[in-house]
């Protein structure tokens, strides 16, 4: 007697069916607060930008945080001026490589 049990299909990414690991990453600019855009090379899926997010979001005094692998952009909005040095560590951290601002 055997008996196969199937299991769902995944859709989208790796991730999540929206193709995001952190589909919460985006908060959205609308909190206030300084907002800057960086250039990132090397992400190409949800799970990149999650991982970039992820990153950038533990530095103290961001609050939101919107990674796009299709444009290489990460808008970042914190309290203050971010630490360009910081976020470029945070990307690198990530497995990325952090171009400068766009």
């Amino acid at each position: 007697m055997t008996a196969e049990t199937q299991l769902p299909q995944a859709t989208g990414s790796c991730c999540s069916p929206s193709g995001s690991c952190h589909d919460s990453a985006d908060t959205g600019a609308e909190q206030g607060g300084v907002t800057t855009v960086y250039q990132v090379t090397g992400m190409t899926c949800g799970h990149c930008e999650g991982a970039v997010s992820e990153e950038i979001s533990a530095i103290e005094g961001v609050t939101s945080v919107k990674a796009v692998a299709s444009t290489g952009q990460v808008t970042v909005v914190s309290r203050t001026t971010p630490d360009d040095e910081a976020v470029r560590a945070a990307v690198d951290e990530a497995g990325y490589e952090l171009t400068g601002r766009a």
